[in-house]
């Protein structure tokens, strides 16, 4: 079996501050069958809706959402600028806001053992704070700014009434699908119900191009339905072919994952993926995928080996997997 390749009326304003003792407020999303709470909405200008969409619009933790969820989502968030140094939140606080980020770098620093290591950077892209949220449980990590930015701040109560309840639909859809995957299979119950809360569904049509060789990788797919094509360009049948010329090394099926190599690695895509009729996948972005997928990557990384041997076995050389292909 192959597994390949290159492979989230206006409010007082104490809802701004931190909150305290917000752990012990149990939450189960099946207890309401309406929304009660009064909808949050902050007014904003053309330009900073606008900026507010582009800054959303890959954020994974909403792309499950309806339009008329994903509107008052829009509506309930507002604008925080950052200064060099500022801590946006600290490890042991109780969750108060999720963050997405419009612009301007931050550090993620974990503090064990009286000792305080960066994990992990952000630039210019992405989300957080969402763990604390969703799981009543105080924040894993400090995020402090290494640059002058700009923030995007949804209140506690608005997501967990619309992203937590949404989440726990989605759990239910993909719980059974999820603990089927041979990949996750090592992982702890609880850790595999973390992804769910995490990924995203997308559909693709037949002969739609899913990933493509050389580009830098942001995710991760797990099939759902369907069928993926793995193609390659091949230096070394460059010489003998045309050099624009992909030839198919495998196929991928419901179960099987592909795109996580140049996540592990760090390296650009080292083929393409294409849809074999219609398909669906889950999607991870690569920063839950390190955060989440941490012990499945022996298990990744033992495959490296295996597409190797393909690749040598195919081509008599594995150069397109040490230096991917433009």
């Amino acid at each position: 079996m192959l597994f390949l390749l290159s492979f989230a009326a206006p409010p007082p304003p104490s809802r701004f501050d931190r909150r305290v003792s917000v752990c012990a407020e149990a939450y189960n999303p099946d207890d309401e069958e309406e929304d009660t709470d009064p909808r949050v909405i902050h007014p904003k200008t053309d330009e900073q809706r606008c900026r507010l969409q582009e800054s959303c619009k890959d954020i994974l933790l909403f792309k499950s959402l309806d339009q008329e969820q994903l509107s008052e989502v829009l509506d309930a968030m507002f604008e925080k600028i950052v200064k060099v140094d500022e801590h946006v939140i600290d490890q042991g606080d109780d969750g108060d806001n999720f963050y997405v980020i419009e612009r301007g770098t931050y550090n993620i620093l974990v503090t064990k053992d009286d000792q305080t290591r960066t994990v992990g950077q952000y630039d210019n892209r992405g989300s957080f704070g969402e763990l604390a949220l969703m799981y009543n449980t105080p924040r894993a990590a400090t995020i402090v700014a290494t640059s002058e930015g700009a923030l995007w701040g949804l209140d506690r109560s608005t997501f967990r009434r619309i992203i937590v309840k949404n989440n726990a639909r989605k759990r239910k859809t993909f719980e059974t699908f999820i603990e089927s995957v041979p990949l996750l299979k090592s992982l702890e119950v609880s850790e595999r119900m973390k992804i769910v809360d995490v990924i995203a569904e997308r559909d693709f049509k037949d002969g739609e191009r899913i990933i493509t060789q050389g580009e830098k990788a942001d995710s991760f797919y797990i099939i759902e339905s369907g069928e993926v094509r793995i193609l390659i360009k091949s230096k070394t049948k460059a010489d003998k072919d045309d050099g624009n010329q992909e030839v198919e090394i495998a196929r991928c099926h419901k179960g099987q994952y592909f795109g996580e190599l140049a996540l592990v690695t760090n390296k650009p895509r080292a083929a393409s993926a294409y849809a074999v009729g219609n398909v669906k996948c889950l999607v991870m972005d690569v920063l839950a995928f390190e955060r989440l997928l941490g012990p499945c990557m022996d298990i990744m990384k033992r495959n490296i080996s295996h597409y190797q041997e393909q690749l040598v076995k195919m081509f008599g050389s594995s150069m397109d997997l040490a230096d991917p292909g433009q």
